[in-house]
């Protein structure tokens, strides 16, 4: 393979792995803020 394929692959990993990271982060993040609320609001 070439170098320029090479380099578009890794780019390509390298997006795609921090695309998967921040959505995880995030997802985690939602999900906790709805633990939270259900704690919360369990009185209610």
């Amino acid at each position: 393979m070439s170098v320029f394929w090479h380099i578009l692959v890794w780019a390509c990993v390298v997006w795609y792995g921090s695309v998967t990271l921040v959505v995880a982060v995030r997802g985690w993040r939602d999900i906790f803020a709805m633990l939270r609320r259900l704690r919360d609001d369990d009185g209610k």
